[in-house]
């Protein structure tokens, strides 16, 4: 996530053990089948919304959570996408993966509570759906495997892994990375009661000026028969997300899977059938992630753009974007819901617009004119409930009364 469908605090351990939720055990959903998305996202990697700080005691982290979903409710909100995959790590008790450094401070330490389970079951408790947000090739945000936990499998499996731009990835061109990383993800499907799988853009890495993305020996052993590097990087990309959505159906049908790439697809001066934009980043061509193809083949159930610009925005315009994409899906069964920058609101260093408490408001004023529009996602946890300049509220009293 850049900040860059088809349908107080608690004391005391017995707060925490009371709100644990046993892999496989039944929750109450009273959730309609469905209805329009209002949701936001609750980033856990390098603590940026939750928790706050590694290393608060179990029931710290609880009542922080706890906040976050209450503070949905407040707002009218329907669902919370919570990131807890963030680093080639887990937030439940995975056979696969050690648990995240943000929780404890400490990759791999047991924080003493299942995060993932308690968040599943409240957020039900209040009628909200929990789509649970993986990051699938994003294995560290430095480049030393030796920080990372002992026996994680990017240390076992060094011929993973691959440095880029100062972090750490796992080589999506490799099929048994490909492989380890929907087992890791589709752990959390079969063990909690989740509504979605939820990725958001990034697939292949953005680019870094001045660096390479060294898979040329996956690319000599697996790329045969394709026109150019291009092509078979975006082969991967199409592989893991066809792979991904055909065994959650197998898993649990009624599990959805939706994807949240970067805004542009393509710039119509690349591609006649892009958008009308020249965006810097062209998700097709950098990420290798053919976003507009997952909607048309139906391979996924919701398609949530972050279309993170202003309206009037010269180089990639909402008011440009958001058309685009209701074309996109227009026919396809898929659900279509716009990412939101509410971290831009009353940020000084965004354009003019976004100084502006309305500007939010204005955005879901458009979007209503689309008919495939399903819903918006808000960026991100913190900013729905600081709430700084009041564009939040004020989505809340035009659009959510």
């Amino acid at each position: 996530m850049r900040s860059v469908s088809r349908r107080g605090l608690v004391a005391g351990a017995a707060a925490v053990v009371s709100a644990l939720v046993l892999p496989g055990e039944a929750v109450a959903r009273p959730l309609p089948s469905h209805r329009e998305m209002r949701g936001m996202w609750i980033a856990t990697v390098a603590n940026r919304d939750w928790p706050s700080v590694a290393g608060l005691t179990a029931a710290q982290q609880r009542e922080e959570l706890i906040a976050y979903l209450d503070t949905a409710v407040k707002r009218k909100l329907t669902a919370v996408i919570l990131q807890v995959r963030p680093t080639a790590d887990a937030l439940w008790p995975s056979p696969y993966e050690p648990w995240a450094q943000y929780l404890t401070g400490v990759q791999g330490q047991d924080p003493g509570w299942d995060p993932l389970g308690t968040a599943v079951k409240e957020a039900h408790r209040r009628g909200l759906e929990l789509h649970a947000w993986f990051n699938p090739y994003r294995v560290a945000n430095h480049t030393d495997p030796s920080r990372l936990a002992p026996g994680h499998p990017a240390r076992v499996h060094p011929d993973w892994v691959l440095p880029y731009g100062g972090k750490l990835y796992y080589n999506p061109g490799l099929p048994e990375v490909r492989r380890f990383v929907q087992d890791a993800m589709l752990d959390a499907v079969r063990r909690y009661d989740i509504d979605a799988v939820h990725w958001d853009d990034y697939f292949y890495p953005y680019p870094v000026a001045g660096q390479t993305f060294a898979d040329d020996d996956a690319y000599r052993r697996y790329g045969a028969g394709f026109a150019d590097k291009a092509a078979w990087r975006r082969d991967n990309t199409d592989r893991l997300v066809h792979e991904t959505a055909a065994r959650i159906k197998k898993i649990k049908p009624r599990v959805r899977f939706g994807i949240s790439p970067f805004g542009v697809w393509r710039n119509q001066a690349t591609d006649p059938a892009g958008s009308a934009t020249t965006a810097g980043v062209q998700t097709y061509d950098d990420l290798h992630a053919d976003t507009r193809k997952w909607v048309r083949e139906g391979w996924i159930d919701y398609i949530c753009p972050q279309v993170y610009w202003n309206i009037g925005f010269a180089a990639a315009d909402y008011a440009a974007l958001v058309p685009w994409w209701d074309g996109v899906v227009r026919g396809t069964g898929v659900d279509l819901y716009i990412g939101e920058a509410l971290y831009k609101a009353g940020d000084p260093a965004q354009p003019a617009p976004w100084q502006d408490p309305a500007e939010l408001s204005r955005h879901l004023t458009f979007a209503h004119g689309c008919r495939q529009v399903r819903g918006h996602v808000f960026f991100s946890g913190k900013e729905v409930a600081t709430d700084a300049t009041g564009a939040m509220a004020r989505v809340v009293a035009d659009h959510y009364a």
